[in-house]
């Protein structure tokens, strides 16, 4: 598969870095609009061609099979539609569009088209995310109760997108793929604290049937960086901290159970356990490895990949959501 690079700014050349270590993949093309950038290109592979603005060089080249696009997130749906018009599959830098509209757009002519589009949900594919996945798919952590995620830091303020559309879409996603389920209401609340109409800091809550709620905070104003999930069963509670080097991921034998005394109809007991606190051993195989090989094999095997479009869809939905929640004073937005 011969691949295409638009966009070489932060991540750019870490998806240049791994598609170009797979025997499978050459990377042909790299454009962007920044002579520094593509100088670093240059040094580090010479062979590659490289475009500056011209990013039609790569949309329409008929040797390009595959387009990986790493620009803003409101040139994702321009670029992908002519990605897709021009036969090219895409693999989309998260956020994967701005909008419900135009996930839906790219999404239907993909279809059309019989093109692979995969949105880099990078998360997924740690070896942390991996495990915790089968906690829950094995039923060790019993039925879930709360996802609660924080994500903060200091600086790093955009100019074009707010906070939720930063940081958020790493735990929105990580909450999709753990969860495996719909919310049914989204609710938010946000603050910009400077002369613009940007939230820096903002709170996301997501409702589904069951009694199962989701939370997500983000936040460019802290003075320290945190990257903490917890994920609450009957039977046992997980939290996984990205920061830490060692242990990312800490599984604990606790749990709560409501019992009812059926001789008082009106008592509720509440009963704790309590037990062992286990580390699992994780894959430490690099997250962007895995997610470039499975957009590979996807496209090879004409199939979905693991963080497709709809995946990408589902994540757009709740972005867009808790965006118009916050616009709305905080309003419940009820999702179909």
């Amino acid at each position: 598969m011969k691949v295409g690079v638009i966009g070489c700014g932060y991540w750019g050349p870490n998806l240049v870095r791994n598609f170009s270590a797979m025997d499978e993949v050459t990377v042909v093309a790299v454009c962007d609009s920044r002579e520094e950038r593509l100088d670093f290109i240059r040094r580090q592979y010479p062979a590659i061609r490289l475009f500056t603005k011209e990013s039609g060089e790569i949309l329409k080249s008929p040797d390009i099979d595959a387009v990986v696009i790493a620009t803003p997130v409101s040139t994702h749906f321009p670029l992908g539609m002519e990605a897709l018009a021009n036969g090219k599959h895409l693999f989309i830098e998260k956020p994967f569009t701005a909008t419900v509209e135009q996930a839906e757009g790219l999404i239907n002519l993909a279809e059309q088209k019989n093109l692979r589009i995969m949105v880099d949900h990078t998360f997924i594919f740690t070896g942390a995310v991996q495990a915790i996945r089968k906690l829950v798919d094995d039923g060790t952590l019993g039925e879930l109760y709360y996802f609660d995620s924080v994500r903060v830091n200091l600086g790093l303020f955009q100019h074009d997108v707010n906070v939720i559309w930063d940081l958020a879409p790493h735990d929105v996603s990580i909450m999709d793929y753990l969860l495996d389920r719909q919310p049914k209401a989204i609710a938010a609340t946000g603050m910009a604290h400077f002369d613009t109409d940007i939230e820096n800091i903002a709170s996301i809550s997501t409702y589904y049937e069951g009694n199962l709620l989701g939370h997500i905070h983000v936040n460019w104003l802290a003075p320290v960086k945190v990257r903490k999930t917890l994920l609450s069963g009957s039977r046992q509670m997980v939290i996984y901290d990205d920061t830490d080097p060692s242990e990312k991921v800490k599984v604990y034998e606790r749990g709560v159970e409501m019992i009812e005394d059926k001789n008082a109809i009106y008592d509720i007991l509440v009963q704790y356990r309590t037990g062992d606190m286990l580390a699992p051993r994780l894959d430490s195989t690099e997250a962007l490895k895995l997610a470039s090989a499975e957009f590979y094999k996807a496209v090879n095997e004409n199939r979905a990949p693991k963080t497709d479009a709809d995946a990408g869809l589902r994540v757009v939905r709740i972005l867009e959501a808790a965006n118009r929640s916050i616009r709305e004073n905080s309003r419940v937005i009820e999702l179909d």
